[in-house]
């Protein structure tokens, strides 16, 4: 990952079960579309095609009631390996409408679980800048919804 302190958001969770169970609910849409975006949002998927370059296009739907239409691109979707639990599982896709970034998540077993870190690369520092406010709290709250969503409770 690009090291771009100026335009990257990091975030880093526990999650209590093993990264297998993580990457499932990153890479399976059902689960995926439950618990992706911050509170209060829903999602709609036309596709997503779970594969590396394959596209992800849905309408996120918002507590308030508009509609934000997003594509990603999937870049790569490395799974953990049994018998190499010390090389972490890679999930990271482009988001290829404005605002452009690219979001890594890596997933390390820890022996109590599993380590999730988050980092949401933005091509420009200014947007980074502009937008901060809004993404600091979105990704803590998918970083929630995912640890809802992997140990079976019900979303914030």
């Amino acid at each position: 990952m690009p090291d771009h302190p100026d335009h990257t958001f990091q975030a880093t969770r526990h999650i209590a079960a093993p990264p297998a169970q993580v990457f499932a609910a990153l890479t399976d849409p059902a689960r995926l579309a439950r618990w992706w975006g911050p509170n209060g949002f829903t999602n709609e998927v036309s596709l997503c095609e779970m594969r590396p370059g394959g596209r992800w296009v849905f309408v996120m739907h918002g507590p308030d009631g508009r509609a934000y239409p997003n594509e990603n691109v999937f870049e790569t979707l490395t799974p953990p390996q049994a018998d190499h639990p010390d090389q972490p599982a890679q999930f990271v896709v482009r988001h290829v409408g404005a605002p452009l970034f690219r979001l890594h998540l890596t997933l390390h077993a820890d022996g109590a679980g599993t380590r999730v870190e988050w980092a949401q690369v933005f091509d420009s520092a200014e947007v980074a800048a502009q937008l901060a406010a809004l993404v600091v709290p979105a990704n803590a709250q998918n970083l929630n919804r995912l640890s809802a969503e992997v140990l079976g409770a019900a979303p914030p």
